[in-house]
């Protein structure tokens, strides 16, 4: 394979130019400017290129294996924790009242983005950590904050969610798993779980897990679930966590993609554990840290695309195979070839467009935790909470889609194990279905976040894209994307108070068109405030030009499909599948 490299170049554009990141802090009252950042993602990119992207192909390799009872990781993961932590970058983006570093989300995000990209399986165990620990901190106790947080934001201990059983994926109305009063404050948790990613490792310290489960005499379905803190390890006489809970491994999951992570079935056999929020109220304290990771997860499948796109351009520049254009040279890097250079335009489009609207996203999180007016934060909070679903199914649906792309221009290469292209696919293909299947996130958008607020979320978020590009008028990008922009307000328009199996027919081709519409909107910035002569600003035009040219297109086709109606896909009858 060959070597990553950071996008730290396309980090200082955004940050500088196009995000103005240095105006977004100083509306927040922060005193980070983008010199900083940028100094913080150089230190980052380099601790992914040198230390966890070496790692990547062997992890997938060798894999996390169950011995005797205890997961071991690969070799090399463990002293790759140790040394992560230690340098600061589990506590990026946490709260310093915690030992975090309180710096801007946005550079957070770009952080998972070059985790994903170098090495997806050992970015989870951060992640899953991060997201624990706002559930936590969101609605734990102060005792359980005090005790808990500080060591899993310093890395000392890590974090899981353990949600999915076999009987209740995605319908977890069905889950089963028990907590019963033990009188003493705590809970004897007793259930299986399935699909636990970071279940547990031989990194050292507590593995702490966020479980759902039943309260006695709870209610049916949603309303009767539970949150419960349970920790590997409970303290002793002398107050050192010591003492082994009634947790298990039963078994690692043997999977597709990911293999250095261990996924684990978890058998909790009267495991203590303590209550997290209100009693019955688990799935709305559960959903603190899963929206959290489905921003996460979206930037995996992002992170995925930009490594293989690197890994793919570098080879058509080096593969000679055919003859030239004109005929007059044999044989030519592949790169001159229209139909590479397509699939590589293709991914670049992405990676770039989507790099920004995770910058977007990401300073829009911080105005909701940190601006100084209540009335901005609840505003930035609903534009969160409306690109959500967006970025985690759209961001996955291409980010696999340029992974298989960028192992089509290995030609047969990329179909064997040498150069790490089916790597990339393999790994890629899980961000679209954990933290919500990608169907469901485009339910949730259609069925949830259009209608927020009588639907003036969304209205005025199509408003503030329209304003951007009316005042860019003259950039080719905005012309296409308004027009694109025209057909999302239309189909938007027509699902108002559509019929359930209406809005299940349109939902994945909606959010895709949605996405293209908002990628549409950050290529319109980018190329406006690329208007230099170097390098990078000249290339930001192109692609943004071939953004406009041959990706925007899409749009007419997804709205036909939309307007269609659910009448062709709802006539077989069910017996006839």
């Amino acid at each position: 394979m060959f070597t990553y490299v950071p996008p730290v170049d396309d980090y200082r554009f955004l940050l500088a130019d196009t995000l103005r990141f240095d105006k977004a802090m100083a509306d927040l009252g922060r005193e980070v400017d983008a010199d900083l950042a940028v100094a913080v993602l150089e230190e980052a990119g380099r601790m992914c290129a040198e230390q966890l992207h070496p790692l990547n192909r062997h992890g997938d390799e060798e894999g996390s294996r169950l011995i005797d009872g205890e997961v071991r990781t690969p070799v090399g993961f463990a002293d790759a924790w140790r040394a992560f932590a230690e340098a600061g970058w589990a506590s990026l983006s946490a709260d310093p009242a915690y030992g975090g570093q309180g710096l801007p989300f946005i550079l957070q995000l770009w952080l998972d983005e070059m985790l994903s990209a170098t090495n997806l399986s050992f970015g989870l165990f951060p992640g899953l950590t991060r997201g624990a620990c706002e559930a936590i901190m969101a609605h734990a106790s102060d005792d359980l904050k005090a005790t808990y947080l500080p060591r899993m934001v310093s890395g000392e201990w890590t974090g899981a969610m353990a949600l999915t059983e076999s009987g209740a994926g995605t319908d977890l109305a069905l889950l089963k798993t028990r907590a019963a009063p033990a009188g003493d404050g705590s809970y004897a948790v007793t259930g299986q779980k399935i699909f636990i990613s970071s279940g547990d490792h031989d990194f050292g310290g507590n593995i702490v897990h966020l479980v759902l489960a039943r309260l006695p005499n709870a209610p049916a379905g949603v309303k009767g679930i539970s949150l419960f803190l349970v920790p590997k390890y409970l303290p002793d006489a002398q107050g050192q966590f010591t003492v082994r809970n009634g947790m298990s491994v039963g078994a690692l999951e043997k999977k597709m993609g990911i293999h250095a992570q261990p996924t684990c079935v978890m058998n909790y056999d009267g495991a203590t554990g303590w209550l997290v929020g209100e009693p019955h109220r688990g799935l709305a304290a559960m959903f603190t840290m899963m929206n959290a990771e489905r921003l996460m997860v979206g930037v995996q499948g992002l992170g995925i695309a930009g490594a293989a796109y690197q890994q793919a351009s570098a080879y058509a520049k080096d593969r000679l195979q055919g003859r030239s254009a004109d005929g007059d040279r044999a044989p030519v890097p592949i790169i001159e070839h229209a139909d590479v250079r397509r699939m590589l335009l293709n991914i670049r489009a992405f990676v770039e467009g989507g790099r920004a609207l995770a910058g977007w996203t990401a300073l829009q999180l911080d105005r909701a935790h940190h601006h100084p007016d209540a009335a901005e934060r609840a505003k930035a909070d609903a534009l969160v909470a409306l690109l959500t679903p967006v970025v985690k199914a759209a961001f996955t649906d291409f980010g696999f889609e340029s992974a298989v792309q960028a192992q089509q221009v290995f030609g047969g290469h990329g179909y064997i194990r040498e150069w790490g292209m089916e790597q990339y696919v393999r790994d890629a293909r899980i961000a679209q279905i954990y933290e919500g299947t990608n169907g469901v996130q485009a339910m949730d958008l259609v069925g949830r976040k259009l209608p927020m607020a009588g639907g003036s979320v969304v209205n005025s978020f199509f408003d503030l894209i329209q304003a951007d590009l009316a005042d860019h008028g003259a950039v080719p990008v905005a012309s296409r994307t308004a027009e694109a922009l025209d057909r999302l307000r239309q189909v938007t328009e027509g699902l108002q108070g559509a019929s359930v199996d209406a809005a299940g027919a349109a939902a994945v081709d909606y959010l895709r068109l949605f996405a293209l519409v908002v990628m549409g909107w950050m290529w319109t910035r980018m190329a406006v405030a690329a208007s230099g002569e170097e390098e990078l600003h000249r290339a930001k035009r192109i692609v943004a030009a071939y953004y406009a040219d041959r990706v925007l297109p899409q749009a007419e086709g997804l709205a036909t499909a939309i307007r269609a109606g659910e009448q062709a896909m709802m006539a077989l009858p069910a017996e006839a599948f």
